[in-house]
């Protein structure tokens, strides 16, 4: 009986551990919202600016020429967002599960977990800066316009509220020819062609950066509704056994003193 008793206060203590530290990392996650959501808001903004000038300039007849829109043959290009740590719920599964439908395709991994992956060199999310977006964005466009790969596309996890988020990809290139039914009263210098080709680099960056703020800011509120719910788990947990430890120590009791009367009668 006392071994019993002992075992079911390791395991409470063991259980309290587990809650500190989930009850950390929950407040932890929680410090980091505010600013996370902030930047996703300034840089989805910034990427929606971009696309207005985009579908602008591409629906003019004269950036049909543009290598941007020409679709090719060859391999596709896929940026894989995940996070730097895990305990976020499925938010990582979720990513790589939807990559995983993508066979053949050559990944670019952002986050320390995609990173290692799929054996690149790691790039954390949540320090991925707007000149790190510059430059990828840059040697990726070059390479596309050279005809190095066909199609370039983005995995992220799209931000529906603080307890849903989607993995979902998104297609960056080539860009996408809209019909544009109002008359075009903006004039480009020196010409709508040279104008989109030296935009579109700014544009993919702009839309690597939003994906990265967005995805981060998917992986913290994941983080910390993963966090509740491991924290409600177990205190559940705690509730249980400190019930059964009471019923164990109480039937000790009961048997201690059943002995003494017992033995007294003799």
């Amino acid at each position: 009986m006392s071994a019993d008793i002992k075992q079911i206060r390791i395991r409470i203590k063991s259980v309290g551990s587990t809650l500190q530290l989930t009850k950390a990392m929950g407040l932890v996650a929680s410090s980091k919202i505010k600013r996370a959501t902030e930047g996703m808001i300034h840089a989805n903004e910034f990427a929606s600016a971009y696309d207005e000038a985009i579908s602008l300039l591409s629906s003019c007849a004269e950036c049909e020429k543009s290598p941007y829109l020409k679709k090719g043959e060859g391999k596709t290009k896929i940026i894989v967002i995940a996070g730097d740590r895990g305990l976020a719920g499925g938010y990582n599964a979720n990513v790589f599960r939807l990559a995983s439908k993508f066979e053949g395709a050559e990944m670019i991994p952002i986050g320390k977990r995609a990173c290692d992956r799929y054996g690149a060199e790691r790039i954390s999310a949540e320090s991925f800066s707007d000149s790190d977006a510059a430059a990828l964005a840059g040697s990726l466009c070059e390479e596309f316009s050279e005809g190095g790969f066909s199609r370039l596309g983005i995995i992220k996890t799209e931000y529906v509220s603080i307890m849903t988020q989607n993995a979902v990809i998104g297609w960056i290139l080539p860009l996408e020819k809209k019909e544009n039914s109002k008359e075009i009263s903006v004039l480009f210098e020196p010409d709508e062609l040279t104008v989109l080709n030296t935009a579109v680099p700014s544009y993919v960056a702009g839309k690597i950066t939003a994906a990265v703020r967005e995805s981060f800011a998917c992986e913290i509120a994941a983080r910390r509704m993963a966090m509740d719910s491991a924290g409600k788990n177990a205190q559940k947990m705690i509730d249980d056994l400190t019930l059964e430890y009471n019923r164990v120590r109480q039937g000790a009791i009961t048997q201690e003193i059943t002995e003494i009367v017992a033995g007294s009668g003799n």
